[in-house]
């Protein structure tokens, strides 16, 4: 019997530009200009490996989808199985925590307790997703937002706030920082549970 043997997977230009929401011109122009490694087909057809898919959006900041990660050979370099919890209420981000691993098992969670540690975590280990507090002890929640936005070494993760705070302008300011979801407390945790499991699943 003859094994089968795996093909890997490689992207047209027209699936690169569906995976990063722009028209098949940009991704050729991308590859064109020698932004998005590529090779082409006997046939004359561009086409991309993921790891060079995924180096590429990571270096322009852009949401990577886990079915692209999942596709790479290089997984663990980008700690696509990452949440970070962001809150100094320690008790109840030991409660997060608690209650998405136990939904989660296969996620590595880790814990922050103020803004600076969260920096910290963040440029290590490149969470897929953190659960943020925007009052926070030294960089706060909305100041850590700009800096993940601006940052491109921190992986661009899906952001969701879980607040205290009661002032809607607040909801409006960090909802323009382009975060998943906005909660306050007190957190009903099955939709928090919902919202993470579609960032991950995307």
């Amino acid at each position: 019997m003859v094994n089968k043997i795996e093909k890997p997977v490689i992207y047209s230009a027209l699936e690169v530009a569906n995976i990063c929401g722009v028209v098949n011109q940009t991704a050729i122009n991308w590859i064109n200009n020698g932004y998005l490694t590529a090779f082409k087909t006997p046939g004359g057809q561009y086409r991309v490996y993921p790891d060079d898919l995924v180096d590429f959006m990571s270096s322009r900041n852009m949401h990577i989808p886990m079915k692209l990660l999942s596709t790479c050979t290089n997984k663990a370099a980008y700690n696509s199985g990452t949440l970070l919890v962001i809150d100094d209420d320690k008790t109840f981000n030991t409660l997060v925590a608690s209650c998405i691993r136990e939904k989660f098992p296969e996620l590595d969670i880790i814990q922050a307790y103020d803004g600076f540690d969260a920096g910290v975590q963040l440029s290590s280990k490149h969470p897929r997703c953190i659960i943020l507090d925007l009052d926070l002890p030294g960089i706060d929640g909305f100041e850590l937002c700009r800096k993940i936005n601006e940052n491109k070494e921190y992986g661009k993760p899906a952001v969701i706030v879980v607040t205290g705070l009661q002032d809607e302008e607040n909801e409006k300011k960090i909802e323009n920082l382009g975060i998943v979801k906005f909660f306050r407390k007190p957190l009903k945790f099955d939709e928090l549970v919902t919202v993470v499991d579609s960032v991950f699943q995307d």
